[in-house]
């Protein structure tokens, strides 16, 4: 796991060579090869694009390693690699240092429970192109270690959930010690192109040769402050280094120097026999004559570095010693992948039963049962598309294998997965859990609950398969015959009373939507199968239909321009297809930003009243915009939200007698703490600007509307909230035209129960319909409380604006019913439209914004390029936050944040405005609302002496985005031929 171009498929090459005593890939091409990148493109662009697994073996252990991508727009496949690993290997570009994507993959190894380890890549940059001296080099390699270990600390202290809130993060009981120490032997330090890499234990067994009683002192002297007393023969730490003349630390003077000297030394011409002299006869190393003779000194410095200091035997050996094996992983990761359910009183007994077995697969995928009685637990990350012409012809005792093509389909869909218990077997039946699967509830739908007979299964070794007749538990397997039940990840069992594993969560969101259609309709059967395909083999991908449309949403114009090429030459041949310009997604919200908040809070803000045709159903609608910070706790914390809603859904029908474990109860807890950090933040951010009494109150407002959330939208989840009526401050009552008294219909705050805001007994409370009379005329309160959140949430899943999703509102409402209704026919419909209409009407008169998504670009370009730079910056509407100069370089990396609506053409006018002298990368950051008002009109004074009639003012760039969006979808967009004319020019009469 690493950034893009740090040198994770090169390392990979060495390790399969040695891994597999050269029977996949022989020594001589290994950092050359690219064994993993398999596929055209990926070798065709340099860059990896799908995750690949092969098998490895070191000593009497077996390894088996995944190459995954460093490009942000494949985060999917890092997913999907890293819910099947146990441990991860971090690799640093010692050039480049901490970026974008290394920050990212400590997050994925530090979510997914994984043992890291750091490996410090390209040293010799440093020595050939940075032309650094050995100490300075041991400077920056120190500032990189110390780098990693901040970001994998603040990780582990919670402050990077804090960084959300921009707040502090409750004090937790963390290790205080670096997780990346090289003394710990869990850093490598190496030149992955030619194929060489050390440990410091490897130079503390060498020196200790000379001094044998020192051994323990060298390796605790080697990093850090400590220099050699050559007069006292001893190590000495930073306060006696510091009365020393001349002394350098001791990872520069006897691990980096003998480095340098090699290379100073046999890069001359008559530098073979120096190497051979110094080196190979010094050490004993097997280095042949013919390598030794190679006319290229680089040649046979390469040969030299790695007969002396091998690579992969290095990295094969820091995991053997640094990480955990299968048994103990499992351990630390179950409480992750498979959260405890614990019983509450009152459940029926052949609950309990089922709920003891599902409790007893838990334990064995916990202990990594390799037993044959032991339940089979599976888990899919990702399904992978291979022609059928590229499975094994033969299976293990040499017999063909029937290979059946599904129709006109030459796709074979295999399963990427991991055995966490028991042993699976070729043609043996499992069951097929989906990730909404609940063994209480069972399924006889057939919807989340499958029973499926499996056909091969394989051991994958990079682009090739090897059939094999069972898989024992702890090791990665390719699976034949799910392709037609498991559309991207699902959980195999040998019993139906197994709880699935958790879903897995991606690094971005695609949000790079193209409209794409067949050329010919006579295709459309065609084409419609090949989106099918194209949505079961990519993880991240999305393929819908929306107003007679068919959309491919991706990570990013790489990941697009990938989905487009597989959908024309695998999934959808000889059929031609149009493809749009990129959708860009856009979110709709009200001004309140900021100084804004405070208006939003004054109150009393008017309510929008809506009532249905029939008379029966009225509704009063207020909306208030939610502080940033708290946006941003209930967008990061979708899936706990999620899971917290779906046991208290499921505890109140009845259907099961679960609770969440104390470890979710902790993490609930954690998250109630989060959401209060995030109002205080935010209101901390105020306080300059409102006196103490104002603040309070304001705090006691926002507290207040915690109490009352009674759902989440666009979707179950989401940052927008339904909040149900104050009953304390609200009559109960309201009168209709024709007089009628309406009864005030009351939600429950379940949720703001499980959150903890509220007791029990307050979220049950309620009045109105729930406690009056029966009535023939008025619907059950239950589902009227169900309409009103199906019309809050298709509200907020299409706003006013531009049919787009809202984002960071509160929406107050106060529905009535009135039961004294001549007409007895129920309409819900109707209902629900008025909520829905109701609750867009109240943002149209609450100054509404468009909300546009950013990327933070990291850009790197010469001096000479750097204006052009920022020309380009500013021409895209990007936001630059700082620049700075890479110490030993004249290049300049530039931070800026980019409007993803500008990106489709920013990376061709980069390249067009710097000659391809800069590079830039890309990464989703945030929501960001754009400040202007699409209906601005000048009214007051101030405003028409300003812009006056407002042809003068230019374009409204939050209105031109919100056209072009109605354009797109076929709404209706107000325009004007002519626009502030103020001459009507005509021909002239000649009498």
């Amino acid at each position: 796991m690493a950034h893009v171009d740090h040198g994770k498929t090169t390392l990979a090459d060495h390790l399969v060579a040695y891994g597999s005593g050269g029977g996949l890939l022989t020594p001589k091409w290994a950092g050359q090869a690219r064994f993993m990148d398999h596929l055209s493109e990926e070798r065709a662009r340099a860059i990896t694009m799908k995750s690949a697994a092969v098998a490895l073996l070191h000593g009497a252990h077996r390894v088996h390693l995944i190459d995954s991508p460093g490009h942000l727009d494949f985060c999917s496949e890092v997913s999907a690699a890293a819910r099947l690993a146990d441990s991860a290997l971090i690799l640093v570009d010692v050039v480049d240092g901490v970026h974008v994507q290394t920050h990212a993959a400590l997050r994925k190894a530090f979510a997914e429970r994984l043992r890291p380890c750091l490996v410090l890549n390209k040293l010799d940059r440093l020595i050939t192109e940075l032309r650094l001296e050995p100490e300075e080099a041991y400077r920056r390699l120190s500032y990189i270690v110390a780098q990693v270990n901040s970001v994998y600390s603040d990780l582990r202290s919670g402050s990077y959930f804090s960084s959300l809130l921009d707040g502090p993060a409750p004090a937790q009981d963390v290790d205080d010690e670096d997780a990346f120490v090289p003394q710990k032997g869990n850093v490598v330090f190496a030149c992955a192109r030619d194929g060489w890499g050390f440990r410091i234990h490897d130079f503390a067994a060498l020196y200790a040769q000379v001094h044998p009683d020192m051994t323990s002192k060298l390796l605790g002297g080697l990093w850090g402050a400590y220099c050699w007393d050559k007069k006292h023969k001893k190590v000495v730490g930073k306060d006696t280094m510091a009365s020393m003349t001349n002394q350098q630390p001791m990872f520069a003077e006897f691990v980096l120097k003998p480095l340098w000297k090699a290379y100073k030394e046999g890069l001359k011409e008559n530098g073979a026999s120096w190497l051979r002299d110094q080196v190979v006869s010094r050490y004993s190393l097997k280095v042949s004559q013919r390598e030794l003779q190679n006319k290229e000194p680089e040649k046979v410095l390469q040969a030299v570095l790695k007969a002396w200091l091998p690579l992969a035997e290095t990295v094969m050996t820091m995991l053997v010693d640094c990480t955990p094996d299968p048994i103990a992983a499992q351990r630390f990761r179950v409480p992750k992948l498979m959260p405890k359910r614990e019983l509450v009183s009152g459940v029926a007994a052949e609950h309990v039963s089922i709920v003891a077995d599902a409790d007893k697969v838990r334990r064995c995928v916990k202990a990594c049962n390799t037993s044959a009685r032991a339940p089979v637990v599976v888990f899919v990350s990702k399904m992978f598309g291979l022609a059928y012409k590229d499975l094994p012809p033969s299976g293990v005792d040499g017999e063909l294998l029937n290979h059946t093509t599904n129709g006109s389909d030459d796709e074979c869909f295999l399963a990427f997965a991991r055995v966490f218990s028991g042993v699976l077997r070729a043609g043996q039946k499992v069951f097929v859990l989906s990730p909404m699967y609940d063994p209480l509830k069972g399924d006889i739908t057939g919807k989340h609950l499958k029973e499926v007979e499996l056909q091969h299964l394989y051991e994958m070794q990079g682009q090739d398969l090897r059939a094999v007749a069972s898989v024992g538990a702890g090791n990665l397997v390719a699976i034949q015959g799910l392709g037609d039940h498991i559309m991207k990840t699902a959980t195999l069992s040998s019993t139906r009373n197994c709880w699935p594993f958790a879903s897995m969560m991606f690094q971005v969101s695609p949000l790079l939507k193209v409209a794409i259609e067949p050329s010919n309709l006579t295709d459309l059967g065609a084409f419609v199968n090949g989106l099918r395909l194209l949505n079961q083999a990519d993880p991240l991908v999305e393929c819908t239909q929306e107003n007679g449309q068919y959309l491919l949403a991706a990570a990013g114009n790489v990941h697009l321009e990938l989905c487009i090429k597989n959908l024309k030459e695998r999934f959808a041949k000889n059929v031609e297809v149009n493809v749009s310009e990129p959708l860009v997604s856009f979110k709709e919200t009200i001004q309140g930003e900021g100084v804004g908040l405070k208006e939003s809070l004054k109150g009393p803000q008017e309510f929008v009243a809506r009532t249905a045709p029939d008379g029966k159903f009225a509704v009063r609608v207020k909306v208030i915009r939610l502080p940033d910070a708290l946006i941003k706790v209930l967008e990061e914390n979708e899936k706990l939200l999620s899971e917290t809603i779906e046991g208290q859904t499921a505890r109140s029908n009845g259907a099961t007698g679960l609770q969440l474990s104390q470890d979710d109860g902790r993490s609930v807890e954690k998250l109630r703490q989060h959401i209060l950090s995030a109002i205080d933040c935010e209101l901390e951010g105020i306080s300059s600007q409102v006196d103490k009494v104002k603040l309070e109150h304001y705090r006691k407002t926002l507290l207040g509307y915690l109490q009352r959330i009674w759902a989440l939208g666009p979707s179950q989840t989401g940052p927008n909230l339904l909040l149900s009526p104050n009953v304390r401050s609200s009559s109960g009552a309201t009168t209709s035209q024709d007089g009628r008294e309406g009864i005030l219909v009351c939600g429950t705050c379940h949720i703001s129960e499980k959150l903890g805001f509220v007791s029990v007994s307050d979220a049950e409370t309620s009045n109105g319909i729930a406690n009056s009379e029966p009535s023939t005329s008025a619907p059950d309160h239950e589902t009227l409380r169900n309409i009103i959140v199906s019309g809050f949430r298709e509200a907020t899943n299409a706003g006013p604006l531009c049919d787009e999703p809202m984002w960071g509102l509160g929406f107050i409402i106060e529905p009535y019913i009135f039961t004294n209704s001549l007409d007895n026919v129920s309409r819900p419909y109707e209902h629900k439209a008025a909520v829905r209409e109701a609750c867009r009407a109240a943002v149209l008169q609450s100054k509404p914004r468009l909300v546009q998504s950013m990327y933070f670009c990291e850009l790197t370009t010469r001096t000479d390029y750097l204006g052009a730079v920022y020309a380009v910056l500013g021409d895209c509407r990007a936001k630059v936050l700082k620049e700075e100069m890479q110490e030993g370089t004249s290049l300049f990396t530039v931070l800026a944040y980019l409007p993803v609506a500008e990106s489709s053409e920013f990376s061709e006018k980069l390249r067009s405005a710097t000659s391809g002298a800069a590079s830039a990368r890309l990464a989703l950051s945030h929501w960001e609302a754009i400040p202007q008002d699409p209906f601005f009109i000048p009214k007051t004074q101030e405003e028409i002496e300003e812009f006056g009639d407002g042809s003068n003012m230019g374009p409204n760039l939050a209105k031109t985005l919100i056209n072009s969006v109605r354009r797109r979808k076929g709404l209706h967009v107000e325009e004007k031929v002519v626009e502030h004319g103020t001459k009507q020019r005509t021909r002239a009469k000649k009498v």
